[in-house]
């Protein structure tokens, strides 16, 4: 019993190797190359690739879309996404509209920390400046950059910084969201806002306290991305459309047709578009190719009401069956008129207020109109025939939808 554990444990060790050695598919192709054979992917199936990449044997027959636009206007590389990067830093140089350090003590904190930092004691001291604020750092670290690149950043403060006009953010660490440092920000900040005041007034326009620094991080370490190495290239929608996705499916295929004689893409979902490259040629070289291919775009028909700012955006496939509609403001008019009530003469009475109180009520410019809107035009005039405004609007087309005669998905933000 003994002997058998023993051989099965070196039998486990023994594989332990080529269960967990952490290499990457590139790095097990080279480490094979090198070694004079080929390798084996057991992760490859060629089933289920062939399940994955069921094409169609010619286009589609769909109706002519919306607007024509490239596929790379409308969707994007899966592999070719931003990283965002934050960090915490302090601006210096401020005109005496920085933190008070009473209500932001993290910023006299970080004062401390940076000078001890640079060798300078500050025990038993205690700080006073106005001119610093303690600031978060944003930054989106795009695609395919290397070491040494530049990216543009922005700095907001997060204390009670009145101003951030005339500052330099000092060297600041971004880091990305496995905790690594990615870049590190520093520079002169750029603000558009300014903040005047006086003893009685203060004027702002802008927001002073946020501020941007172009090109001032610096690219420390690269995303490892081996985007050569993608047999496989994903597209996906910005707008997750079932026709439009058919549609670059067909484009595609029609090119690399006549291109490469095969066809490579298949459309999997709403959203994604899968494309198998061809050999002999790079997949920057071929996603080259193929994303300025002009592809016509659909979008389903939506309405989108912001009924904060009363804003309404009607899509160019919205319809509305024919509905009539009766609209009118109900206005209602209250107005307080208190009477002082003098006593009579001699009567030893006291001045008096009378309360009195005026409700009219009316309902102006009521009317019933009929409104049929078969394509975006007619249904514009229609309801300026109306003579409402915004917020008007938002409630016929609230009704509408009700009713059930609006022919399109209403979004309220």
């Amino acid at each position: 019993m003994m002997r058998g554990l023993a051989l099965v444990l070196a039998a486990v060790l023994g594989l332990q190797p080529a269960l967990a050695d952490g290499l990457t598919p590139k790095a097990k192709r080279e480490l094979a190359a090198r070694d004079g054979g080929a390798f084996n992917d057991p992760e490859y199936d060629p089933a289920t690739t062939a399940r994955m990449f069921r094409v169609s044997n010619g286009p589609s027959t769909l109706p002519s879309g919306q607007v024509a636009a490239r596929i790379k206007d409308i969707a994007q590389l899966q592999s070719s996404r931003d990283n965002q990067l934050v960090g915490y830093g302090l601006v210096i140089g401020l005109a005496g509209s920085g933190d008070s350090l009473r209500n932001s003590p993290f910023t006299e904190q970080s004062i401390r920390a940076m000078l001890e930092n640079l060798g300078i004691a500050t025990e038993g001291g205690s700080a006073r400046a106005k001119n610093v604020a303690a600031v978060i750092v944003t930054a989106n670290m795009p695609p395919f950059v290397q070491s040494g690149a530049r990216i543009d950043i922005d700095v907001s403060s997060m204390g009670d910084a009145t101003s951030l006009a005339g500052g330099t953010l000092v060297m600041t660490p971004l880091k990305a969201a496995d905790g690594e440092i990615y870049a590190v920000g520093q520079g002169s900040v750029i603000v558009s806002g300014f903040t005047a005041k006086g003893q009685a007034e203060q004027l702002t326009q802008g927001v002073p306290t946020a501020g941007r620094v172009p090109n001032g991080a610096i690219i420390e370490r690269a995303v490892q991305a081996e985007f050569d190495d993608q047999a496989v290239l994903t597209l996906q929608l910005r707008n997750p459309d079932f026709s439009t996705a058919v549609r670059i499916a067909d484009a595609v295929n029609g090119y690399t047709s006549q291109r490469f004689g095969m066809r490579v893409a298949a459309e999997r979902d709403a959203r994604t578009v899968q494309i198998r490259r061809p050999k002999n040629v790079s997949a920057a070289r071929f996603y080259a190719e193929i994303e300025n291919l002009v592809v016509e775009s659909d979008t389903p028909a939506r309405v989108v009401i912001d009924e904060r700012t009363g804003t309404i955006v009607i899509g160019n496939e919205v319809k509305i069956s024919r509905v009539a509609i009766s609209h009118g403001t109900l206005t209602v008019r209250i107005t307080e008129a208190p009477k002082i009530v003098q006593p009579e003469p001699f009567s030893k009475g006291v001045t008096a207020v009378e309360p009195f109180t005026a409700i009219e009520a009316s309902q102006p410019d009521a009317r019933v109109a009929v409104l049929d809107g078969p394509d975006l035009e007619t249904l514009v005039s229609g309801l300026n025939r109306l003579g409402v405004k915004p917020d008007g609007i938002i409630a016929i087309l609230q009704g509408i939808k009700s009713a059930g005669a609006l022919q399109a998905d209403l979004v309220l933000q």
